[in-house]
């Protein structure tokens, strides 16, 4: 056996045995690191696989934006070893299990079910991406060959926005969600709230700018800046946002507007709803993927805080 052989095997032994502890663990914070550490050991795993921008993708959702949401959830319910309150029944368990291995076992069953070598786009794309100027094969396929894909995804976030701020009482609207302040100051989770932002911002801003020829893009980059901003507002250092702030919506909605605005002005200038001039598909790219960072960033943080709940204060 390879080396190679038994680091992919040692990982895909620690995966298992991480997400089974975090699925078993009794204490709410010790479950929490497990399923950090598991989205950790899955980008890992996923870099394994040459996938590195699903790697980082896992990485800053499944160890950033929802690492900061539990640790919040965890400080603020309090570490209950071995409190059974509120514990499903033991059926309920099993019905969640039996469908969890159904699902598992179905995706196992398509994934092996190709047909060998499985079809694929992937040569064509690498094919004509010089026409883009871009040397990233993903960003290539998210932002010229399939944008409409992208663009609606962007879109999305928004409305998903609106509908979680749709279920505010009506003497809240316009004013800002309940703060997710831990009550924990002079902690560690304050410390980390005033040492990772400056670190986060630098690489979400790095992994935007080296999306267009290396793996990273707007998505990864607003996810890594979305989490320190969680953090700082799970820290307590800073409140959160009346939705009615001009500066809030505007940020919220910039990336999508100039993407559908880039998209519209390719009739007259491409021929084609998103097609690109030539000569100018990478910086305009780059322009929407900046633009949709901020958008990405500020929807992911709202969308963590919630509805709005206290009182507009004019």
């Amino acid at each position: 056996m390879t080396l190679a052989a038994i680091l992919d095997a040692s990982f895909a032994a620690l995966t298992l045995l991480v997400a089974t502890y975090a699925i078993f663990a009794r204490g709410l914070f010790a479950a929490v690191v497990a399923f950090i550490s598991y989205g950790l050991l899955l980008a890992l795993v996923w870099v394994r696989l040459s996938a590195v921008d699903v790697a980082l993708t896992e990485a800053a959702i499944g160890s950033g934006v929802t690492g900061a949401l539990l640790i919040g959830a965890a400080a603020r319910i309090g570490d209950a070893d071995g409190a059974r309150a509120g514990q499903p029944k033991a059926m309920t368990k099993i019905i969640a299990a039996l469908l969890c291995v159904a699902v598992t076992a179905g995706i196992a069953a398509a994934v092996l079910s190709l047909p060998t070598p499985a079809p694929t786009l992937a040569p064509r794309a690498v094919r004509e991406l010089p026409a883009t100027g871009l040397g990233n094969p993903v960003t290539g396929v998210l932002l010229a060959y399939r944008a409409i894909d992208t663009l609606l995804e962007s879109v999305v976030l928004v409305f998903a926005l609106i509908g979680i701020w749709s279920f505010s009482r009506d003497g809240a609207w316009g004013g800002a969600p309940r703060s997710p302040d831990a009550g924990t100051s002079d902690s560690a989770l304050t410390f980390l709230g005033q040492l990772l932002p400056p670190i986060a911002i630098i690489v979400g801003v790095h992994l935007v700018w080296t999306g267009a020829d290396a793996p990273g893009g707007a998505f990864q980059g607003g996810t890594v800046l979305a989490a320190a901003w969680i953090l700082v507002m799970i820290a307590g250092l800073r409140q959160p946002p009346r939705i009615d702030g001009g500066w809030l919506r505007f940020a919220l909605v910039v990336g999508p507007a100039l993407f559908l605005a880039i998209g519209l002005i390719g009739y007259g200038i491409a021929g084609a709803f998103l097609a690109y001039p030539e000569g100018f598909a990478k910086p305009l790219i780059l322009l929407i993927e900046a633009a949709l960072t901020l958008s990405i960033a500020v929807a992911l943080g709202l969308l963590a805080l919630g509805a709005p709940a206290r009182r507009h204060q004019p």
